[in-house]
């Protein structure tokens, strides 16, 4: 079952409208800066003007009071509620790529910033969808939408009540674990092929024991500086991207 965040969503920046407009999200208000000439505005316009929409030119006054982020690039879309898709949606999109499931879970990301730049991530390496608890964890807000450049037009996120009821659930139907833990396995020593699900766990604390005693493996990302660890988006980045090099050499 889907279920919705709010009753209306606030997309901000540039590049987060302009890819909700050419991805079809349905948008009700379009709020733009009055007199603004740039190209990426005169863009965002003339694709509004393509879905019949209202544009509302307005101060950057207006534009400020209505900002969440404080960077809205004087544009401002409200949209209908993000809606989140169920997991089995997620699986359906890799069914009808003719591809091995690739997801993402995520235990807890509490940054808006880090779950945006995760969703993006997850958009360009072809990762099928997120998954991320209801509970102690951000959802899609504006700020997410934005940091994320508008990749949540594309990439689908699941909420679910329990990630490792749901991880468990998806190990019967054949997909199999992996998370990232600095005292794992070296990444390039494993084989991270076949129907994948990526765990990243919350800033500064990393995977929790439950889902982690879920997972089939754990994966260190090799480091030689002297701190020792990385940003959860980051590290999000890494390893997705060692399993996009290890299927396409599958």
């Amino acid at each position: 079952m889907v279920e919705q965040e709010n009753q209306e969503q606030k997309i901000e920046g540039r590049n987060a409208v302009l890819e909700a407009l050419r991805a079809g999200k349905t948008i009700d208000k379009l709020y733009v800066l009055d007199r603004c000439m740039d190209g990426p505005v005169r863009t965002i316009v003339r694709e509004a003007k393509k879905h019949d929409l209202i544009l509302n030119f307005v101060t950057k006054e207006r534009l400020d009071q209505l900002s969440e982020t404080g960077k809205h690039q004087g544009v401002i879309a409200i949209a209908a509620a993000y809606t989140y898709a169920s997991v089995e949606d997620l699986l359906e999109r890799a069914r009808e790529k003719g591809e091995q499931p690739f997801l993402i879970l995520l235990d807890g990301i509490e940054d808006p910033h880090n779950l945006g730049a995760i969703i993006r991530t997850a958009n360009l390496a072809g990762a099928h969808g997120v998954i991320m608890p209801k509970h102690r964890a951000v959802g899609i807000t504006p700020a997410v939408v934005r940091a994320s450049a508008g990749a949540v037009a594309y990439t689908p996120v699941a909420k679910v009540t329990n990630l490792k009821t749901t991880m468990e659930e998806l190990k019967r139907q054949g997909m199999w674990f992996v998370c990232a833990d600095m005292d794992g396995t070296v990444m390039y020593d494993m084989d991270l092929t076949g129907p994948v699900g990526l765990v990243i766990g919350k800033e500064g604390e990393g995977v929790s024991r439950l889902v982690k005693e879920s997972c089939d493996m754990t994966a260190a990302i090799p480091m030689k500086g002297e701190i020792d660890s990385l940003n959860a988006s980051v590290a999000a980045g890494v390893l997705a991207y060692e399993i996009v090099r290890q299927r396409r050499n599958a």
